[in-house]
C-alpha cells in the first residue's frame, strides 16, 4: 500500500474551497507552421504514448475508514478527455493581447477544485488566441496538478518526461512494469498498511531522537554565537521577526487574480555576478523593490521590512520521485529601504543568514510523521481559521512567499508545438495573500504571481513594478562606471520571438558577453558601493559573497 507522507497528505486536509491546493503553470504554445490539426487530440495522444511514465497521471486517491489516517494511492487508467479539455476563448481573444487573455483564464479556472475522484491533474487547452508575428498560430495550456502528488522540482521532472527538445517526438523505450497493479483496498489492507506506516513513524522518531536532539543543540550554539539566525549583532539581517501588516496579510476568498511577467536570465545572471549576487539574491531583490513600488503607491508601505516565506529543497541530488520534500525558510527583504542597491546588499545578508541558520537542520526537517488523527485535527483547524477570518487580526511571520525552481535551459516542445512561456501558478493561503513562483526556462525567468482577488486586484501592477525593478538594478553598474549593456529581450511581459526574430535575439544576447565582460573590474566597487549604502541607511554592512556554483542543465 502507498500511503501518503505526512507532508503530501496535509495538502489535502488543509485546502477549502478558498484555499485551492494546486500548483501548476500556464505555457503559450507556437504551433507548426501551416498546422491544421486538432492539438487538444494531439495532445491526448502524446500523453497518452507517455502515460506508463507518469504514475502521478495513472492514481487516485483511496481513502481510510472515518478518514482515520492519510489515504493511499491506487492506480487508475484515466479517461484523458476528462483531463484534458479544450476551451474556445471567445472571438475577442483573437484580436487582444494573447498573455492577458490566458492571465484572466487563470484567474477564473484557478479556484476550481479538482477532482479527487480522478487522478489529481488537468490540462486546459485555450484555442482561438491571436496568432504569432510571424502569422503562426498559438495555443495556451494551463496545467494543474495537486500538491499532495507533486512538489516543485517533481513538477519539473514530470514536464520533462512530457516534454521534448525538438518538434518530432522522442522514441522512448518503454520498460513494463512488474509491479503488481492495485486498482482498489480491502477495510484489512488499508488498517493493517496505516498500523505499519504508524509503527514505522514512531519507530523512526525513537531511533532518529538522539542524533536529532544532538543537530538541534549543534545549531542553536552556531546560531547564538554568530547571530546569523536573529540578527543580534551589529552589520546582521534579522530573519525571524514578525511581519509588518500589509494587504497581503488577510483571510483569502474564492476569487484569484494572476499576472505574468519575463525577464532576461542571461542578464540578469551576469547582473548578480559583477554584483556577488546569486541568482537567489537577485530574484529576491526583484520582488524586494517591485513589493517597496506596489505598496508605496497605495500609500500602505510599511517602516518595517516585509519578510518572505521562501521554500527550501530537501531532495536529494538525483531523487525524482514525486512526493513532496520540501522545508520553508524566512527572509528579510529589506523593503523599507529606499535604494536598489542596499536592498540587494540587505537579500544577500539575509539569504546569508538563512543558509548559516538552515544548512545543519536540513538533514533532520521530517517529511512524514505518524498520521492517526491528523486529517480530524487539519481539517477543523483550517475550517476555524476561515470562518473566524482570525488571519485579518493576528500578526503573520511572513507577508508573501517567494519560489525559484530551476528549469530547463533550452526550448522545449510538446505534441510538435514550441513552448514559448513557461508562468508558474501557485498557491495563496490565509494570511499570505500574495505567491511570487519563479522558473527558468530557455533563456528567460518566468514569474508567475497569484494573489487573492480582493487583496490584490491590481496584480498586473506588480508584474510591471518587477520589470522597473530589474531596470533599477541595471542602472546600478551604469551609476558604477560599467559599460551599460546592449538593450536585450524587453523585460515586461514578453512574448518570446521565434524564427528570424529569435534568431535576432540570441545574437543580441551573445553580443552582451563583451559589455558584460567590461563591467567586471567595477564589480568589488559596486558590491562595496551597496554594503555602505546599506549600512548608511540601516546600519547593515555586507561583504560580498561568491556566486554560487552553477547548476547543472535539467535534462528534458
Amino acid at each position: 500500500m502507498r500511503q501518503l507522507s505526512g507532508l503530501d497528505a496535509s495538502f489535502l486536509f488543509l485546502e477549502t474551497p478558498q484555499m485551492p491546493m494546486h500548483v501548476g503553470a500556464l505555457h503559450l504554445f507556437e504551433l507548426p507552421r501551416g498546422y491544421r490539426g486538432s492539438y487538444v487530440r494531439d495532445l491526448r495522444r502524446h500523453v497518452e504514448q507517455r502515460l506508463p511514465l507518469l504514475p502521478v497521471f495513472r492514481r487516485r486517491l483511496w481513502w481510510m475508514p472515518l478518514n482515520l489516517a492519510n489515504p493511499a494511492w491506487v492506480d487508475v487508467a484515466p479517461d484523458l478527455s476528462q483531463h484534458i479539455v479544450e476551451i474556445k476563448l471567445p472571438k475577442a481573444a483573437a484580436g487582444a493581447d494573447a498573455l492577458q487573455a490566458l492571465e484572466a483564464q487563470v484567474g477564473l479556472l484557478h479556484p476550481v477544485l479538482l477532482d479527487r475522484s480522478l487522478p489529481l491533474w488537468k490540462m486546459h487547452v485555450f484555442t482561438g488566441l491571436a496568432p504569432g508575428p510571424d502569422g503562426r498560430k498559438r495555443v495556451g495550456v494551463y496545467t494543474q496538478l495537486h500538491h499532495a502528488a507533486v512538489d516543485g522540482q517533481a513538477a519539473v521532472a514530470l514536464a520533462n518526461t512530457l516534454l521534448d527538445v525538438t518538434p518530432q517526438p522522442r522514441t522512448i523505450e518503454i520498460v513494463r512494469s512488474t509491479r503488481r497493479k492495485v486498482f482498489r483496498l480491502s477495510m484489512a489492507e488499508m488498517l493493517r498498511g496505516a498500523l505499519g506506516n504508524e509503527i514505522a513513524q514512531v519507530s523512526r522518531i525513537v531511533r532518529d531522537l538522539p542524533s536529532t536532539v544532538g543537530t538541534l543543540s549543534g545549531a542553536a550554539r552556531t546560531a547564538v554565537g554568530s547571530s546569523a539566525l536573529f540578527g543580534l549583532r551589529k552589520g546582521r539581517v534579522s530573519n525571524l521577526t514578525l511581519a509588518p501588516a500589509t494587504p497581503f496579510n488577510v483571510s483569502v476568498g474564492t476569487g484569484r487574480a494572476f499576472a505574468a511577467v519575463s525577464l532576461p536570465m542571461a542578464e540578469l545572471k551576469a547582473l548578480g555576478k559583477s554584483m556577488g549576487a546569486t541568482i537567489n539574491d537577485m530574484v529576491l531583490a526583484v520582488c524586494s523593490g517591485a513589493l517597496r513600488s506596489y505598496l508605496q503607491g497605495r500609500g500602505v508601505l510599511p517602516k518595517k521590512s516585509l519578510v518572505a516565506a521562501v521554500p527550501i529543497s530537501l531532495r536529494a541530488a538525483g531523487d525524482t520521485s514525486s512526493d513532496n520534500q520540501a522545508s520553508m525558510s524566512v527572509i528579510s527583504l529589506g523593503t523599507h529601504l529606499p535604494d536598489a542597491g542596499a536592498r540587494l546588499a540587505h537579500v544577500k545578508a539575509a539569504t546569508a543568514a538563512m543558509k548559516s541558520a538552515m544548512g545543519s537542520v536540513k538533514s533532520i526537517l521530517p517529511t512524514d510523521y505518524p498520521s492517526i488523527g491528523v486529517p480530524w485535527l487539519l481539517e477543523a483547524a483550517t475550517a476555524l481559521v476561515g470562518k473566524t477570518r482570525v488571519a485579518d487580526r493576528l500578526g503573520q511571520v511572513t507577508n508573501v512567499t517567494i519560489s525559484n525552481v530551476p528549469g530547463p535551459p533550452v526550448p522545449l516542445y510538446m505534441a510538435g508545438a514550441r513552448m514559448l512561456t513557461n508562468y508558474p501558478t501557485s498557491i495563496v493561503v490565509h494570511g499570505m495573500a500574495l505567491n511570487i513562483t519563479v522558473q527558468s526556462y530557455d533563456q528567460s525567468l518566468d514569474f508567475g504571481l497569484m494573489a487573492d482577488a480582493a487583496a490584490a486586484p491590481d496584480v498586473k501592477a506588480l508584474a510591471d513594478a518587477i520589470t522597473a525593478e530589474f531596470d533599477a538594478l541595471r542602472a546600478l553598474r551604469v551609476d558604477a562606471g560599467a559599460a551599460p549593456a546592449p538593450a536585450a529581450k524587453p523585460a515586461a511581459r514578453v512574448r518570446r520571438a521565434t524564427g528570424a526574430d529569435s534568431g535576432k535575439k540570441r545574437t543580441s544576447a551573445r553580443a552582451a558577453s563583451p559589455s558584460q565582460a567590461a563591467g567586471k573590474p567595477v564589480a568589488k566597487r559596486t558590491a562595496k558601493r551597496a554594503a555602505k549604502t546599506a549600512a548608511a541607511t540601516a546600519g547593515e554592512g555586507v561583504a560580498p559573497r561568491r556566486s554560487a556554483a552553477r547548476r547543472k542543465p535539467a535534462r528534458a
